[in-house]
């Protein structure tokens, strides 16, 4: 719940932003804004991942920038809703998701805490070093394989 919250606060900030950078997105008063803002984070929680499920084709073929189209008409679908927040077509819409997913780059580390982190540990020899990171184990003999010269190694 606080992931969510936390989402909100970035999505409020980047819809702020928005208003404040670009002349097609306005608000009339801050509880438009607010209003806005909750409505966007309950589509992002909720709709944003069936839009994505559905369009997974577009997503990949476009390279995730269809991501940001599901983001700009969700966008301009609160816009629609709610009363005293106004997005002035699909290309103000599409910036300011544009401005959102920045932000939401910006501070996914906050968002997340340290739960996404991984350590990658690369040494010459092709032994990992157990002393960088306590869950780190040695292969068995059995799980062992010749490595040619050539082949690339990452132990996870």
């Amino acid at each position: 719940m606080a992931v969510f919250f936390k989402r909100a606060l970035v999505s409020a900030m980047g819809v702020l932003l928005g208003s404040w950078m670009l002349p097609g997105i306005q608000y009339v008063d801050y509880q438009s804004l607010v209003v806005a803002v909750c409505w966007l984070a309950l589509f992002s929680a909720v709709l944003r991942p069936l839009l994505i499920l559905l369009a997974l084709p577009f997503v990949v073929l476009t390279m995730g920038i269809g991501l940001l189209v599901i983001n700009a008409l969700l966008y301009s679908f609160v816009a629609y809703l709610v009363d005293g927040f106004y997005v002035d077509g699909f290309w103000y819409a599409f910036l300011g998701a544009l401005i959102i997913t920045v932000l939401n780059l910006f501070f996914n580390s906050w968002i997340n805490g340290a739960q996404n982190r991984v350590r990658v540990a690369v040494s010459q020899n092709g032994r990992v070093d157990g002393s960088l990171d306590p869950k780190v184990r040695k292969q068995t003999f059995s799980e062992r394989r010749a490595l040619r010269r050539d082949d690339d190694v990452i132990d996870i």
